[in-house]
């Protein structure tokens, strides 16, 4: 079902002559808009590379954002998506900034920005990101970086190639997830199949001598001292007893990991599977020996929250059970050297140990077996939760090549793709269902941040970054032009619960800015599943406080969705109080449904962008009938798009009508309910 959004908007029922009328209020190019982000949300990061140094969750499509912006723009001849700028002597405000989607597209169009938010991983992006810096001080910066961390901790992550015995640096080793019933011990496993090669061979792992086989051929033979039966983990009789084997949570999580296959790359036989031969068990226990003397377990405790119980309760008591001994190594070293950096390329090195932390943990899961060879590394948040593999991958952070998940890897695609691109963005123009690059030469992607307000207002593509709660930001009242931004999503993603993963680390590595614990209270979605009365306090609060900051005649637009009517119930209470009207509400694509956290789930993927101006009641004006102006259906579809308009309707009907709390409920719930 397609839904005309360029019809005449339901603005012109809402008293508009008291407010400047924008492109935005009555017209947005949902058609170009959503074959955009339907290209985009395959691969985010290769539209928007400068915004995705440091992981973060549910980023929505900068080609959305840039395309609400162009339509904000007053000067026809800076309407068009591909002209250069269009917003200079804007200031624009993201009071939940996330990924920092908003803060980029605008700071493009020549904005001011504002970006807040409460936790400290969201600001240390901003920061790193959007600071104009020489790249080759950082890429200057990297190299002695990681020659002073390879040099000193390489020789924990050699191999040898088992065809030739040539020596060679480790890619990662997998590991075997050690579980025990009634005294007896096995391992467990994804898949005894370690590899599918293009030809039709295998690569397997003999699951009673560990010894490594192409086909029928041994190709490596095991040395292990124990030799446990390994077993797949679907198989649903083990020795008689229908998943009987239980993981043995009395002993530290690292030690319910096996080693059971090395995997290098040899100049001559190219990638290969080994059985870990002398010299690896022998780096294994010398790191296992140095380990207690790394970290005190009393700086990474887990954070609070639904997330990370999920690891108490398997007997987790603290972050760094969650790395191998060669992993904290590594990692203790690197924070030993980033003092002597600059501060900025410390901190772009420190986002970049901290982002990396996601492909370097026992937590990462090994997905090379499969016949797709997606990649070798499933990452720690790939369902956007902490899940525990079988075949678990103990990555090389160090690896001097290009491979997945190490920092080399990662400061290429993260840092130095990123800067380049923000010293030349790149669009996409779908031309027959092609997306074909358009750089916009007279854009940047970067700007000066400044200290306080008064500086922001000075120039252009400047920026200003609060850390702490936006129920209270330090901005004058009607001092922002617009306000953009994408709310976290209701009762769903405990995200500061999770990034307390990377919290420890960075409070480690950058103190100056990363201090005590992030107030999981003060955030929207609480540290607890069901806390709805939190996210609509929490709503209420940013929105009175947006009201407050943004200017006559200016405009609050945000995407959002959710299939709950509590969500529903939540953000039109909190926007009634605030004193906000809907002015229109379009509908795009927002998710990809082969994403892993979604998958399968029935989810929506569609966002629905929400544009609201001030009240104005007290100018005298009375409202119009609000039946005039949103027409309430009677009934809803469960298709995600027409779900999406639907909603926003509903909302701006709501918005229009003098009801109690208990009312807007009973609306939501008759329309949404199942």
């Amino acid at each position: 079902m397609e839904i005309d959004d360029g019809s005449p908007s339901p603005i012109s029922n809402l008293q508009s002559h008291f407010m400047t009328i924008l492109p935005i209020d009555r017209h947005f190019d949902v058609a170009f808009a959503d074959a955009l982000a339907k290209k985009e949300s395959y691969n985010k990061h290769l539209y928007r590379p400068n915004s995705y140094l440091h992981k973060w969750w549910a980023r929505r499509c900068g080609t959305t954002f840039r395309t609400i912006f162009k339509h904000l723009v007053a000067d026809p001849s800076q309407q068009d998506y591909y002209a250069a700028g269009g917003l200079a002597g804007k200031i624009v405000l993201d009071p939940m900034m996330g990924g920092g989607t908003t803060l980029h597209e605008a700071i493009r169009l020549g904005a001011n920005v504002v970006g807040a938010d409460i936790d400290p991983i969201p600001v240390l992006q901003a920061r790193a990101s959007l600071s104009e810096f020489p790249l080759w001080q950082l890429e200057q910066g990297f190299r002695r970086f990681f020659g002073l961390l390879y040099a000193r901790h390489n020789h924990l992550y050699r191999t040898c190639c088992p065809h030739c015995s040539v020596e060679t640096d480790m890619r990662y080793m997998l590991y075997g997830h050690k579980r025990q019933h009634n005294g007896r011990f096995a391992l467990f496993v994804d898949s005894l199949i370690l590899r599918h090669n293009r030809d039709g061979s295998v690569v397997r792992i003999c699951p009673d001598t560990h010894d490594i086989y192409h086909n029928e051929q041994r190709i490596s033979q095991s040395v292990a001292q124990e030799r446990l039966p390994i077993y797949e983990r679907q198989s649903r009789f083990l020795n008689g007893h229908r998943q009987a084997y239980r993981e043995e949570t009395a002993v530290s999580f690292p030690q319910r990991y096996v080693p059971i296959a090395v995997v290098g790359k040899c100049p001559r036989h190219k990638l290969f599977f080994a059985a870990p031969d002398a010299g690896q068990w022998q780096s294994l226990a010398q790191a296992d020996t140095l380990r207690p003397t790394l970290f005190d377990p009393a700086d990474f405790q887990l954070a609070p929250g639904d997330k990370s119980e999920s690891l108490a309760d398997r007997g987790i008591s603290s972050y760094l059970d969650l790395f191998s001994s060669r992993q904290l190594a590594v990692l203790h070293h690197a924070i030993a050297l980033l003092p002597d950096f600059d501060p900025l390329v410390r901190l772009n090195l420190a986002l970049l140990v901290s982002t990396s932390l996601e492909f370097n943990a026992l937590l990462c899961r090994y997905k090379g077996g499969a016949k797709s060879r997606p990649g070798a590394i499933r990452h720690v948040f790939a369902h956007h939760a902490y899940s525990f593999p079988a075949t678990a991958v103990e990555n090389n952070p160090i690896y001097a090549a290009r491979a997945s998940g190490s920092l080399r890897n990662l400061f290429e695609s993260r840092i130095r793709r990123g800067r380049l691109w923000a010293q030349q963005p790149e669009e996409r123009r779908i031309v027959r269902g092609r997306a074909h690059k358009v750089t916009i030469a007279e854009e940047r992607d970067a700007g000066l941040e400044q200290t306080d307000f008064a500086a922001l207002q000075a120039s252009r593509r400047r920026f200003l970054l609060l850390e702490g709660s936006s129920e209270a930001l330090a901005l004058p009242d009607s001092s922002v032009d617009f306000i953009v931004t994408d709310p976290p999503y209701f009762d769903s993603v405990q995200y500061s619960d999770l990034a307390g993963y990377f919290h420890v680390w960075l409070r480690q590595m950058v103190p100056e800015w990363v201090q005590g614990e992030v107030a999981l209270g003060q955030t929207a979605v609480g540290p607890r599943t069901n806390e709805t009365g939190q996210y609509e306090a929490v709503l209420t609060g940013i929105f009175a406080e947006c009201r407050r900051v943004l200017r006559e005649n200016g405009r609050f637009i945000f995407t959002f969705h959710h299939w709950n009517p509590k969500a529903w119930i939540a953000l039109s209470l909190a926007l009634r109080r605030a004193g906000f009207r809907l002015v229109n509400r379009y509908v795009v694509h927002a998710e990809n449904l082969s994403s892993v956290h979604i998958m399968g789930q029935n989810a929506l993927v569609h966002d629905v962008i929400l544009v609201l101006a001030g009240e104005e009641t007290g100018r005298g004006q009375t409202r119009t009938n609000a039946d005039e102006c949103w027409a309430l259906p009677e009934s809803i579809s469960r298709d995600s798009q027409p779900f999406c308009h639907d909603c926003g309707t509903i909302l701006g009907w709501v918005l229009e009508q003098d009801l109690a709390d208990e009312e807007v409920a009973a609306v939501w719930n008759r329309l949404l309910g199942d």
